[in-house]
C-alpha cells in the first residue's frame, strides 16, 4: 500500500507539479524514510508519529524540509481522497543566512586569467560568463539549446524550475564569448554546453569548472548575478522575474546584502564610527 501511494505521489509531482527530478527524488526519499520509520500504513500516521520522526533531525533546515515533504504528501492524499490526515506542526525557526557571492572584479579577474588553448577552455570561459550574466540555474544552463539564444541577446529558459518558461537578457561580453566558443566547436550538436565527447555537459562537470577557476559552486554565480543587480538599484520584482522565483520572499534575501553593505560602508568611512 505504501509503495503504491509513494509511486502515485512521485508521478503527481512530475506531471501535475512539474518539479525537477532532483526535487522529486528529495520529496520521495523523505516519504520513504518516514514510511520505514512508521512501520505501518502511511494513512494510519498520528501526530505523535510525525513528532517522533522529526525529533531525529537536529538541523532546523533539514527538519523543515522533511516537514514540507510530509505536508505535500498528505495534501496530495487528501486531494485524491486517499486519506484526510492534517499535520498541524509549525516549522522550526531558522536564522536567515546571507547567500555567498563574489564581487564583479573577482569574477572578471578569474575569467580574464583563463588561458585559451582550445574550444574546451573557451567553453569554460563562456560558461562562467553566461552563468554570471544570466543568473540561470545549472539545470537550466545545461538543458539550453543553440536556438534558445536569440540574435538580439535574449535567452529562452524553457526548462526552468517548475516547468515555467522565462526570457532573460544576456550581457554583450557574455554573448560575444559564447558566440566565439560556438564557432570554435565546429560541430552541429544543438546542445549549448557540451563536453569533450560532444555530449551535454553534466551538473558535476559545471561544478568542477567553476571550482577550478573561481573556487566556488556554480550557484554562487547566480547569487552574484542577483546581488549585482540589487546593489546596482534594480527593482526587486524585476530581479524576481529574472531569477524565476515564484515568490518575492525568496528574492528578498538579496536586500539584506544591500543593507549589510551600506552598514559596512558607514562603519568604514563615517568619522563617528571610528
Amino acid at each position: 500500500m505504501n509503495e503504491n501511494l509513494i509511486e502515485a505521489f512521485c508521478e503527481y509531482l512530475l506531471i501535475n507539479k512539474g518539479l525537477s527530478q532532483n526535487s522529486i527524488k528529495a520529496y520521495c526519499f523523505d516519504i520513504k524514510s518516514f514510511a520505514h520509520f512508521l512501520q505501518k500504513s502511511l494513512l494510519e500516521a498520528k501526530t505523535e508519529d510525525f513528532l517522533h520522526f522529526l525529533e531525529q533531525f537536529a538541523n532546523a533546515r533539514t527538519k523543515n524540509r522533511k516537514l514540507a515533504s510530509l505536508n505535500s504528501f498528505y495534501n496530495f492524499c487528501a486531494k485524491f481522497d486517499f486519506g484526510s490526515i492534517k499535520i498541524n506542526i509549525p516549522s522550526s525557526k531558522v536564522q536567515a543566512s546571507l547567500p555567498l557571492f563574489l564581487e564583479h572584479e573577482t569574477i572578471m579577474q578569474a575569467v580574464d586569467a583563463i588561458k585559451i588553448k582550445n574550444w574546451l577552455s573557451l567553453r569554460d570561459k563562456a560558461l562562467i560568463l553566461f552563468l554570471y550574466a544570466t543568473g540561470v540555474r545549472v539545470s537550466e544552463a545545461i538543458a539550453l539549446q543553440r536556438e534558445d539564444i536569440s540574435s538580439d541577446g535574449w535567452v529562452k529558459v524553457r526548462f526552468a524550475k517548475g516547468a515555467k518558461e522565462r526570457i532573460v537578457p544576456i550581457a554583450k561580453k557574455a554573448k560575444e564569448t559564447l558566440e566565439e566558443y560556438l564557432r570554435a566547436r565546429e560541430d552541429k550538436q544543438s546542445t549549448l554546453f557540451i563536453n569533450y565527447q560532444k555530449k551535454p555537459l553534466s551538473r558535476i562537470s559545471v561544478f568542477k569548472i567553476t571550482k577550478k577557476y573561481l573556487g566556488i559552486s556554480p550557484h554562487v554565480l547566480r547569487h552574484s548575478y542577483a546581488t549585482a543587480l540589487i546593489l546596482g538599484g534594480a527593482d526587486l520584482r524585476v530581479v524576481q522575474e529574472l531569477l524565476g522565483h515564484s515568490s518575492l520572499i525568496t528574492t528578498q534575501i538579496y536586500t539584506h546584502i544591500k543593507e549589510e553593505k551600506l552598514k559596512n560602508t558607514l562603519l568604514s568611512f563615517h568619522p563617528l564610527a571610528k
